[in-house]
């Protein structure tokens, strides 16, 4: 069996000219980075402002686990599929983090016969954008220094400072750092921290902005920290918005790739959904909806992270109404979260699989009741699966409502998805009850919101935090900022903020450990239980198996 990458190597991929012209975009639009990606103009994108949009699908998930589930993989298939049956279709996803990549993940641009390409250009470096993300952000960083350096006077106060350098690494020893040490030359000595680069404000700015004047508004509007008096000191304070907006110029502008069926894909920022909000950029949404009559993107991690944040705050600021949404389920996940044990999966089990749909069915009913959107499970295929269990599982999500759908695309690619595709297609057709809504109201207040989604959503009997964390969300509430959304962080491993609890734990609850303000994006980050926005590599990180061979060639990539 051939891995993911060799694959993707042996692909035969279509000049990237090619693939915009099945667009209808010209080669004086797109901005070549080698032959087979590039950057979509912005003039393009603003001429197609007055086109109508096509079909929204959203790809999510049931809770993850180490099993898999392939969300990415269904998107890419789902996309294929959609062009295999005569419809005009396009995906939108996110760019991979060199986190994961080199941590537990590996790739992270589909498997098997559902792919982007090129593979490795994706995973590594792709097109800048996250290294220009990085730039803007610990530009501001060093500016904020500079300023105190040299003689504040902003009056900021040093204690006060919330804005964190990033590295687009997993580097847990940069978590807590002492920066300026080594005299009066080097600054004021003070405590400080990195985030990893997804979840940076900067990510979600670029994610979120509609224009290069949005784009700059946003930047402007970031707050770094306070001064003596408590005021605000924002980057617009530290003339700092512009020469940043001159480093994301470029990162601004979507990424054209193509799938393994030479099919075309934007491929456009990379928020994690368990610490930042988990989509790729409006722009290439927007974009793709204007361009295409069927649109699939995915929003990372569980349907409790990736599809509340795509709803409750990509939705809610850029005006997007999805059409339908594809839950991914794979039995052996839902055995994992009925609680076998990893080394067992693949070995039936009736009674466990029952067990594990509760974490299914809290998902599909987060989607139809909460959210009022129709949906269908697409079940990830894999060899090891039994007739038994698939059928268990159609049983099941029956008395649901919902259809199940069982998709090949791993291993046949687009044709494998077809099935999928059909019952998408007759699902948004045949007018099925969409009654979208948000969970909650921008007027709530923001302890309510986030108790909102962690009952609503979650489960969870209620929330909790220490009176130094209600205090300053009292204060965010005071301050102005109460109509914001919510981004809450926790784990993306179960409803809870314990990992370790699976399935669909109810009664629990969920504690705020750290409140941060990101006003240029927009949203308050609720950071919950022990998620790290700075994450560390495991004990033996996919790094160690990523090489070049003798001709260059990467190896080892997923």
């Amino acid at each position: 069996m051939r891995s993911d990458i060799e694959i993707a190597q042996s692909a035969s991929m279509q000049k990237i000219q090619e693939i915009g012209g099945k667009l209808g975009i010209s080669e004086d639009h797109l901005e070549p980075y080698g032959h087979y990606k590039a950057k979509l103009s912005l003039e393009f994108i603003d001429s197609l402002k007055d086109r109508p949009n096509g079909k929204l699908i959203l790809t999510t998930a049931i809770s993850p686990t180490p099993a898999g589930e392939g969300k990415t993989t269904t998107t890419v298939g789902l996309g294929d599929a959609l062009n295999r049956i005569g419809k005009n279709a396009m995906i939108c996803l996110r760019e991979p983090s060199l986190g994961p990549v080199f941590g537990m993940k590996g790739g992270a641009a589909g498997g098997g016969n559902s792919q982007v390409v090129p593979m490795e250009d994706i995973n590594l470096h792709f097109t800048g954008d996250f290294n220009a993300i990085a730039l803007a952000n610990n530009l501001l960083a060093a500016m904020l220094d500079n300023h105190i350096h040299h003689g504040n006077t902003l009056d900021i106060d040093t204690r006060r400072i919330t804005w964190k350098r990033v590295v687009d690494m997993n580097d847990r020893a940069l978590r807590h750092i002492t920066c300026s040490l080594g005299g009066p030359g080097n600054g004021f000595p003070r405590e400080d921290g990195y985030d990893i680069v997804v979840a940076s404000e900067i990510m979600a700015i670029l994610c979120l902005a509609t224009s290069l004047t949005d784009l700059k508004t946003r930047l402007g509007n970031i707050i770094v920290g306070y001064s003596r008096q408590m005021a605000p000191i924002r980057a617009s304070d530290l003339n700092a918005h512009g020469a940043m907006a001159v480093l994301l110029r470029d990162a601004m502008k979507p990424n054209l790739v193509q799938t393994l069926e030479n099919n075309p894909a934007f491929v456009h920022g990379g928020p994690f959904a368990n610490i930042a909000h988990g989509c790729n950029s409006v722009m290439a949404t927007q974009a793709a909806l204007r361009l295409s009559d069927y649109v699939v993107t995915e929003a990372g991690f569980g349907a409790d992270l990736g599809a509340e944040k795509f709803i409750d705050i990509k939705c809610r600021k850029a005006g997007l109404r999805p059409d339908l949404v594809v839950i991914v389920a794979t039995i052996r996940a839902l055995k994992f979260h009925g609680g076998v044990d990893i080394k067992s999966l693949n070995t039936e089990d009736l009674d466990a699989l029952r067990r594990g749909m509760k974490n299914l069915e809290r998902h599909v009913d987060n989607i139809r009741n909460h959210y009022g959107l129709p949906c269908v499970v697409g079940v990830n295929h894999f060899t090891f699966d039994t007739d038994a269990e698939l059928q268990v599982l159609e049983e099941e999500m029956r008395r649901h409502d919902t259809p199940v759908v069982v998709s090949r695309h791993w291993a046949d690619g687009g044709q494998g998805a077809e099935a999928l595709a059909r019952k998408v297609v007759e699902l948004i057709d045949s007018g099925a009850e969409n009654r979208f809504s948000l969970v909650y109201e921008d007027a709530m207040p923001l302890w309510d919101k986030i108790k909102t989604v962690a009952t609503k959503i979650y489960g969870a009997a209620d929330i909790a935090a220490d009176g130094k964390i209600r205090a300053q969300i009292k204060k965010l509430q005071d301050d102005g900022f109460g109509n914001f959304p919510v981004c809450i962080a926790k784990t993306q491993y179960s409803f809870s903020t314990d990992p370790s609890l699976r399935g669909a734990p109810s009664g629990h609850i969920v504690t705020i450990r750290e409140v941060r303000l990101a006003a240029g994006a927009e949203f308050i980050v609720a950071v919950c239980g022990d998620v790290m926005t700075m994450p560390g590599l495991p004990k033996v990180p996919s790094a160690v198996k990523i090489d070049l061979d003798e001709t260059g060639r990467v190896t080892g990539l997923f």
